[in-house]
């Protein structure tokens, strides 16, 4: 089950299910590399868990070079735009293990959280303030190996909301996963849904609600909504393999994605009282969701026969439209904002469109890659991209 983060994003949990299911559905699922948003989560980042989205990511980007390099776009200029791309300071990018910088999140304010690995392979947290400053940190009992950074992390943020409430996963001493907040004055609170095994939160609200997924001692994947008083309510879409949110909204509206019993992949949206809509385009094979905005828009991508990957916007109404950026296969919206205004990637470069319908695409220089993990009301698009000697880097496109 390939997709980000972000966005990690593909995510033991409900991705690897279908990866071992048979060879013709895990080559489907690389082909898509080319059109989804690997690195972290968001897109899986915010589809599944972190910790096994890394995993799969860095194994995927392995076997999915040559086929993406077949494809590259080359963007327009973004005209007015400025790129901005950065890297933690002290973080390292070697080939043999390319991730340095990801970006999994931005908020209002545009401070970006995301991971970077150490000069020994090791993930750590870390923000990024709208000034280009920037702060590392680890959970307190966190433990990350060196050169081992897909199965442990000492911190994997994944959301930050308008208050600079940010929330994550990390690994403690015996490899199982936790969640995390970390409030604006340092302080951090770890949580586990009960009967965790692995927690991993995908996203958090204005009001501090955090949803996310957990597996049990079978395995089994389910959701989780933790309210702003640290109470855990676990939910499933109905007799289904498993349950994975992917994002939530100002009023609590949940969007994310399930397994079916066939190991097919679907979307669905969760009211605060419970009630469970599920939903996929017409024509979809695989459906993944990335975002969900104030007004209740649902935005991701899906497969169709062909195995081309499509856009879609999902309304509050149940509406469903697609959209493909012109002359490009292979779209995948990764953030809408209040205003509408969406962004992704297609063959491998970024994409904005406007709420008055403008278009543009974009990649810094020295672009192989480029995976969008959100864009925030003033338009402001966070993104991972991989450079041409295969390393990753932040990048920012200020409007």
């Amino acid at each position: 089950m390939l997709n980000t983060s972000p966005r990690a994003k593909l995510h033991l949990l409900g991705s690897l299910a279908p990866l071992a299911n048979s060879v013709t559905t895990f080559a489907a699922k690389v082909a898509l590399l080319c059109a989804l948003a690997i690195p972290t989560m968001k897109t899986m980042k915010k589809r599944f868990a972190v910790p096994q989205c890394r995993a799969i990511h860095n194994a995927a980007l392995a076997l999915g070079f040559v086929a993406c390099i077949l494809g590259l776009a080359f963007p327009a200029k973004a005209q007015g735009a400025k790129i901005i791309t950065f890297d933690v300071p002290g973080s390292v990018c070697e080939v043999h293990f390319i991730s340095c910088t990801v970006v999994n999140a931005i908020n209002p304010e545009g401070v970006v959280v995301g991971t970077y690995d150490d000069a020994n392979g090791a993930i750590h947290g870390y923000l990024r303030a709208a000034d280009g400053t920037f702060t590392k940190f680890d959970v307190p009992g966190s433990f990350c190996t060196s050169f081992n950074g897909f199965l442990t992390s000492c911190a994997s943020p994944t959301g930050i909301n308008p208050h600079g409430e940010i929330t994550g996963s990390y690994s403690d001493v015996n490899g199982f996963f936790h969640g995390f907040l970390l409030a604006p004055d340092g302080t951090f609170t770890t949580f586990d849904a009960a009967g965790s095994i692995g927690t991993s939160p995908t996203g958090i609200s204005p009001g501090g609600v955090v949803t996310g997924n957990f597996f049990d001692a079978n395995f089994v994947t389910h959701g989780f909504v933790r309210a702003r008083d640290g109470a855990v309510t676990k939910f499933d879409v109905p007799s289904v393999f498993a349950t994975a949110p992917s994002a939530i909204n100002p009023t609590g509206l949940i969007a994310g994605n399930y397994l079916d019993a066939n190991f097919e992949q679907h979307g669905f949206v969760r009211t605060p009282d419970g009630h469970i809509t599920t939903f996929d385009p017409a024509g979809s094979i695989f459906t993944g969701v990335a975002a969900i905005n104030p007004a209740g828009t649902v935005v991701g991508f899906y497969q169709d026969a062909k195995f081309v990957t499509h856009g879609f916007l999902r309304t509050i109404d149940g509406t469903i439209s697609t959209f493909d950026f012109p002359g490009g296969e292979g779209t995948a919206i990764a953030g809408i904002n209040p205003a509408g205004a969406i962004t992704g990637d297609f063959r491998n470069v970024g994409f904005v469109r406007a709420a008055n319908g403008a278009l543009a695409s974009f990649a810094p220089p020295n672009n192989f890659v480029t995976f969008i993990s959100g864009i925030n009301p003033a338009g402001v698009i966070a993104g991972t991209y991989i450079d041409r000697a295969f390393l990753e880097h932040g990048i920012l496109r200020i409007p």
